[in-house]
């Protein structure tokens, strides 16, 4: 099993992890769930705002498990050249965070609006970690495809 592979499954597994939480937990803070927003628990106050919280929630879970599933449909049918495509899709995909979700956190967290301050920080890194692995994976496997 390639570098490749084991780094697309173990994204998998992670974000199989975080829809698991999403779904059975949301309100959690482990796994990337919505107990550190401060404003999850007040949303529970106006059953209106909870129940369009809880749709987000289950489209987030939803959408991460249709990526989950064709992640795991290139790892078992895919040949090499699938998996280096779908690493680099994976990647710009990933980086996307930065441009929305990044920004609007880290207001988030100056405003006092999460639970442990400097939750943002940690996520950009998590979320940089991501890139980097699928980074690294991809380059070793061009290289090991150039050497031949």
């Amino acid at each position: 099993m390639d570098v490749l592979t084991i780094a697309i499954i173990a994204f998998g597994a992670l974000e199989l992890l975080n829809v698991l939480t999403l779904y059975l937990a949301p309100g959690s803070r482990r796994g990337n769930a919505l107990g550190v927003f401060r404003a999850y628990e007040r949303s529970k106050l106006d059953p209106e705002v909870h129940a369009l919280v809880r749709y987000l929630i289950d489209w987030v879970a939803g959408t991460k498990l249709i990526f989950i599933v064709l992640l795991i449909g290139i790892v078992i049918t895919g040949p090499p050249e699938t998996k280096v495509f779908s690493a680099i899709a994976l990647i710009f995909s990933i980086l996307t965070f930065y441009s929305r979700l990044y920004p609007a956190i880290t207001q988030m967290d100056r405003a006092g609006q999460i639970e442990p301050r400097g939750y943002s920080r940690t996520l950009a890194i998590m979320i940089a970690s991501f890139v980097v692995v699928f980074t690294v994976a991809v380059v070793v496997v061009l290289v090991g495809y150039a050497r031949g």
